[in-house]
């Protein structure tokens, strides 16, 4: 029996370590720091490596990252030069993540479909592009912003604010001393997340996010309002193309300069015209996406980031999905993505039917009371036979708990009702 520690506190880390715990191999699932929902916190920063290393060597741990701070911060190379099992990428290879620009330049050098673009770190060269070029545009900060850092322009006013706001306000700080200018594709957008061994990447299940704070894919980006699995965008013809185009294209392209992958991939995705385009990799499991895939995984989630550390995930039988639709509606504090109230008193989790569970992401327990304690605070997650019943199962659930500043979406899932 082994133990495993999840590093992170979020929604995506909740559902790792309720899945984890699932296993028969595994004995005690800790998490650091964790949240509300997680059994076994540990108080440790997802950034201090030195602690985290000593607590997984002190408890003979596998230890599984979630969120994407530590792995540009170099986790996974610390914990292998102690000898220390870990899943996920090394600092390297998170910088398909960790810098925008390298890995806009990385899909340029290996023909790997994404839309045009231009790099600027000057405010007013940036406007002049604008000004002269005649399509509509994506700006970007080039580091890790929490999944806000993308602000899409209708048109060149909007542009222009948005470079304001990165290169000359600094409201992502050195995430954004230089940004990316690219062409706005305007299409479907969908997740599409491998399981990466660094010599082949093994497909999870298709899932779609969705990234505007309110109805109708309206206001700004956020890290994720919801999500479901599996996606009807994504047909099988799809999804083969994705996958031999885009990801096989990117292990191997990665390994070949040097950057063995390992860990989950993720390729945010938009489809124009039945053509696939990178619009950005994530290195780590999507959140929200991570809650409805784990809710559909049949198959042992240790055995394969386990083969994936140890590079053998073909020695493993494909991994199997539960023939149901899992959808997954997050429970956000009302103000967010911007400023917003913490600290309010939750309720109504036990009456929670079987078909859902509720994954804790910005949550405290206190005096035995769950309170809020974030932007993104509960993902709550159900499974259906359709994916119009795992709506309703969703929503009905979300129907059940109760604070005083809750706000959620009304529409996540509707997209797939739209394709099927």
């Amino acid at each position: 029996m082994v133990n495993v520690l999840v590093v992170g506190a979020g929604g995506r880390e909740h559902a790792l370590s309720w899945k984890l715990s699932t296993s028969e191999k595994i004995d005690q699932v800790y998490a650091a720091p964790g949240n509300g929902g997680t059994l076994q916190n540990v108080e440790l920063s997802v950034t201090d490596i030195e602690g985290l290393a000593k607590f997984a060597q002190e408890k003979n741990c596998f230890t599984v990252v979630g969120p994407e701070d530590p792995l540009a911060t170099g986790i996974v190379d610390a914990f292998v030069e102690k000898g220390l099992p870990i899943f996920g990428p090394t600092k390297n290879a998170a910088k398909l993540e960790s810098s925008k620009i390298w890995a806009k330049e990385f899909m340029k050098r290996n023909s790997i479909p994404t839309a045009d673009f231009e790099i600027f770190d000057d405010a007013q060269k940036a406007k002049d592009f604008v000004k002269s070029y005649e399509k509509p545009v994506v700006i970007k900060a080039d580091g890790l912003a929490a999944g806000k850092g993308v602000i899409v322009c209708k048109n060149k006013d909007e542009a222009n604010d948005a470079i304001d706001t990165i290169l000359i306000k600094k409201s992502f700080g050195d995430a954004g001393s230089k940004i990316i200018i690219e062409e706005r594709i305007d299409g479907v957008e969908a997740s599409y997340i491998a399981l990466c061994d660094g010599k082949i990447g093994i497909p999870m299940a298709t899932s779609q996010d969705h990234k505007r704070v309110f109805d109708n894919d309206e206001g700004p980006n956020t890290g994720g309002m919801g999500a479901y699995s599996p996606t009807p965008i994504i047909d099988e013809k799809l999804g083969t193309e994705i996958q031999e185009k885009i990801i096989d294209k990117t292990i191997h392209a990665m390994r070949d300069e040097g950057f063995e992958f390992k860990g989950f991939l993720y390729a945010g995705i938009m489809i124009k015209d039945g053509i696939p385009y990178v619009l950005e990799y994530n290195v780590r499991m999507g959140d929200p996406e991570c809650q409805p895939i784990l809710m559909r995984l049949d198959s042992d989630l240790y055995d394969y980031l386990h083969a994936s550390y140890e590079g053998k995930l073909n020695e493993l039988p494909e991994i199997s999905w539960k023939n149901q639709y899992s959808v997954c509606v997050v429970l956000a504090s009302k103000g967010y993505p911007s400023s917003y109230p913490t600290g309010d008193e939750i309720t109504g989790f036990e009456n929670i039917s079987s078909d859902a569970f509720v994954f804790h992401a910005g949550t405290k327990k206190q005096d035995d009371k769950i309170k809020s304690n974030g932007g993104r605070v509960l993902g709550v997650t159900a499974l259906g036979s359709s994916l119009q019943d795992a709506i309703n199962n969703a929503y009905d659930a979300c129907n059940h708990i109760h604070w005083t500043n809750k706000y959620h979406r009304t529409d996540i899932g509707k997209k797939g009702l739209s394709n099927l």
